[in-house]
């Protein structure tokens, strides 16, 4: 039997163009697997409550906050990418391949388990920890498709930022899923209707 040597391992960058469809998916699934994992471990480790972070408060102000979030991002996106060319805000085609051929069921899924995983991560796990600025710092860096150009970096420093605040405002991780969904759901169905269009 051959001895296995892990110096004959071999990394190279992959560019998102060298991924197939299927690849794709599965590398977004295996992520946000992994980004829930460690969230929940982490969450276990700081003795917090996971039924207490998942709680809907009855009073379902939270929702507003959600939506009121989402809302503004969107239109500040949106007004940006009028405005600015569309290399400044270039993450490598990475959103464009990942929502462009979706039908609206699988964009409305990708952006509920990506809501969920990073919410109770960065949320609920690093933000109880280090507070929403640095948490915003943490998530603007995994993030790294952006760091290529400041204002994409940016606008994902000030997301995180807002998502921390809503957090705080409602004691609810619920807000936050709320709007992180619902810009994922939105900026993804334009991509989406968009590439149709064209």
């Amino acid at each position: 039997m051959k001895k296995f040597d892990i110096r004959k391992i071999r990394v190279r960058k992959v560019s998102v163009d060298e991924l197939d469809d299927r690849m794709l998916l599965i590398n977004l699934y295996m992520t946000q697997a992994l980004t829930l994992i460690i969230g929940l471990i982490w969450v276990l480790f700081q003795r917090q409550n996971i039924i207490h972070l998942f709680h809907i408060p009855q009073n379902l102000q939270f929702v507003w906050w959600g939506l009121g979030l989402a809302g503004a991002v969107v239109a500040v996106d949106l007004l940006i990418s009028r405005w600015v060319p569309e290399e400044a805000g270039d993450d490598g085609g990475v959103n464009d391949r990942i929502f462009r051929l979706r039908p609206v069921w699988h964009i409305a899924v990708i952006s509920f388990v990506v809501a969920v995983c990073e919410e109770l991560l960065f949320r609920g796990a690093i933000q109880h920890s280090i507070g929403a600025y640095w948490t915003s710092i943490v998530f603007a860096a995994i993030h790294v498709r952006y760091l290529k150009h400041w204002i994409p970096t940016g606008l994902v420093f000030s997301i995180s930022y807002g998502l921390g605040w809503i957090y705080n405002m409602t004691d609810t991780l619920w807000a936050p899923i709320i709007a992180h969904f619902m810009i994922d759901f939105i900026m993804g169905l334009i991509i989406r209707f968009r590439r149709e269009q064209e």
